[in-house]
């Protein structure tokens, strides 16, 4: 069954008509073009598809479009402002949060809801929110030092 959906992707407004059965990765990749969402496991289980719904890490591999109506949907396309990396992207550059890259869409969006959260996370709250999202390429002492970097550049644009 088809149905159409009004939601947000990266600001901008969208009214879309879906198949009840799709999800938001294939909503998001194939009808949208975003592709910097990964589509990795196909079970919810990797990280690499994570999108903020509402502000929350949610994985798109595992969630229906259809349950995002109404929602605000970001991703890693939308971190970027003015054609300006966000901190956590530039943090993930400077600081080898990055390896082979690709975790690093769904990383970036993890940390970034618990930045929202907790703009001062230590290092258990940062392993905690990046939990879900498995690098196959580190031991993930760079991409919490990353996280770490861009919290304090963040605080530090706040108060300027």
């Amino acid at each position: 069954m088809k149905r159409m959906i009004r939601l947000k992707i990266n600001g901008k407004s969208r009214e879309d008509v879906v198949d009840d059965s799709t999800l938001l990765i294939d909503y998001l990749r194939d009808q949208r073009g975003l592709t910097g969402t990964k589509q990795g496991c196909d079970g919810g289980e990797c990280g690499a598809c994570t999108v903020l719904v509402d502000g929350r890490a949610v994985p798109s591999c595992v969630t229906l479009v259809a349950r995002c109506e109404g929602a605000e949907v970001e991703t890693i396309e939308g971190q970027a402002r003015a054609g300006r990396l966000s901190a956590l992207q530039r943090a993930f550059h400077e600081h080898l949060g990055a390896q082979c890259g690709f975790c690093t869409p769904g990383m970036i969006m993890a940390a970034e809801a618990l930045l929202r959260r907790d703009p001062d996370p230590d290092e258990t709250a940062i392993r905690a929110a990046i939990a879900g999202n498995i690098c196959r390429c580190t031991g993930y002492v760079k991409i919490v030092e990353s996280v770490r970097a861009a919290a304090t550049a963040m605080t530090a644009e706040a108060g300027a």
